[in-house]
């Protein structure tokens, strides 16, 4: 499946051809003379990052600053993220990952095709429904077994999926109750036979190989107990605030999520497409649709808490277990808790519906706030028993997250009030020169797009927007209500 932005071609046919005959030479080479070349090239295209760095740690000592050392870390975190990204990062599905944990003999490997649960949760979505799945029945592997959930949807969504129940082979389980997508996706599995259980969301359309390639990711290595696809948006026809955001979700997932892969750790396998072996969740589903916070119900952190029981499971897998004894999920079958790891297959490519207005832009993010900070209070608790390198990304991301609304509130408020002006200005200048160093990876790996120059906007709009939507996400964290329109 191809799809295009509006006004934006590929790249030319000559520059196409130049960078296939490229990735072929370079995929000829011996896997450890490839990672040296690769290493190479990407040191060559980090070197003026570097030299702006050093520059910056030489002079610091001689006129320290608060704001260039602020200035000298947010770069400092890009370039070790670019450099994760493009120098370690390799797809499971397309070749064999490098770095293997020690005790990978402890973990039972899949049949060489296993059976697949395919599995959707949906509420209310009349307009979009049908295209997602279709999209799931049009998937090229043979094994599939289709279960959709429709959470007392009240807008005509179930006619569509009772007509489509006659035509596509799906198991099609109609809810009366309305009980959030965790709820509703738990149902689903309770009939789900698959070894690899896969979700994606009712605003999505998948390509028709992803689900193969997140299978051949799982399979060839008995480590994974999950993995994430790749998303972009679909609907960038929609506003300009659609197309910023795909170019966001772009560096997301090849930047951000191929970081956390390179040490197998990757602390949210994203909705649209996420797949789990049988094993490393089954036993945490009741605790994942009971999910309690602060004493009530959580509706939020769906994708991030279900892999956080994946990636914690060695040290909080047991306690959980035990709090749901009684369960069918944890009484017909104890899966041993194993330490397993966590990837992503930029391959398994999927596409969503963004918000194309601010109004349910800022709803989504704040949804997604809510996520952060339940998640932060389990995964923060054992993340750093899983390595120095990991325990910094995670822990790294969350301090830039927390310290986002300070940093906002004294550059943009306390600085002019102050007369500091020139603070503001170099404030947001940093902002803006990391955005143009996200836009040109961007533009690396799609040459000829000139959606790259879009990603400064986005970096502006997480400064001066949603960095003050955190603390009103923690005032509101008891609110919570499922929906999925990106009108």
């Amino acid at each position: 499946m191809t799809v295009l932005r509006p006004g934006h071609g590929p790249a030319t046919p000559l520059r196409a051809a130049a960078r296939h005959r490229f990735r072929a030479r370079l995929d000829a080479l011996e896997p450890g003379v490839r990672r040296d070349v690769v290493r190479l090239l990407t040191l060559l295209a980090l070197l003026p990052l570097l030299l702006l760095l050093a520059r910056g740690a030489v002079r610091l000592p001689h006129a320290f600053d608060p704001l260039a050392l602020y200035g000298l870390a947010v770069l400092a975190g890009t370039v070790c993220l670019l450099h994760l990204a493009y120098s370690r990062y390799d797809d499971p599905a397309v070749r064999p990952l490098r770095s293997r944990p020690r005790h990978a003999d402890a973990f039972p490997a899949l049949p060489a095709q296993p059976r697949v649960s395919f599995l959707l949760a949906v509420r209310n979505e009349r307009a979009h429904i049908e295209a997602c799945v279709r999209s799931m029945a049009a998937v090229d592997y043979p094994d599939l077994q289709l279960v959709v959930v429709d959470d007392a949807s009240d807008d005509g969504t179930p006619d569509v999926l009772e007509r489509l129940a006659e035509e596509l082979p799906l198991t099609l389980i109609r809810l009366e109750e309305n009980l959030g997508k965790k709820g509703a996706l738990v149902r689903a599995c309770a009939v789900a036979d698959g070894d690899v259980l896969l979700f994606t969301d009712s605003d999505c359309v998948v390509a028709p190989d992803a689900v193969r390639h997140c299978v051949t990711a799982l399979v060839r290595h008995p480590e994974l107990g999950a993995v994430s696809g790749h998303c972009r948006a679909l609907n960038t026809d929609a506003s300009l605030l659609a197309r910023v955001q795909d170019i966001w979700y772009e560096g997301q997932f090849r930047i951000s999520k191929a970081a956390e892969a390179a040490f197998g750790s990757v602390t949210c396998v994203s909705g649209p497409l996420a797949a789990f072996r049988r094993e490393a969740i089954y036993n945490y589903l009741p605790a994942w649709a009971e999910d309690r916070f602060l004493g009530a119900p959580f509706r939020f952190a769906t994708d991030r808490q279900l892999t956080g029981y994946v990636l914690g499971q060695a040290w909080r897998g047991r306690a959980l277990k035990e709090r749901h004894a009684d369960s069918p999920f944890v009484r017909e079958h104890d899966y041993p808790e194993l330490r397993w790891e966590v990837g992503y297959t930029r391959s398994a490519r999927v596409w969503t519906r963004v918000p194309s207005r601010p109004g349910s832009f800022l709803r989504q993010q704040i949804r997604w706030k809510k996520s952060f900070i339940r998640n932060l209070f389990f995964t923060g608790g054992f993340m750093w028993r899983r390595g120095p390198a990991a325990a910094a990304l995670y822990y790294g991301h969350a301090l830039w997250v927390i310290a986002a609304p300070a940093l906002v509130v004294r550059h943009l408020l306390w600085a002019p009030l102050h007369l500091a002006g020139l603070l503001t200005l170099l404030y947001l200048g940093g902002i803006v020169l990391k955005g143009c160093v996200w836009g040109l990876a961007y533009r690396i790996d799609h040459p000829g797009d000139r959606s790259w120059r879009r990603r400064p906007l986005m970096s502006l709009l997480s400064c001066c927007v949603l960095a003050w939507l955190l603390p009103y996400a923690l005032l509101t964290l008891r609110r919570g209500v499922w929906t999925r329109s990106a009108a």
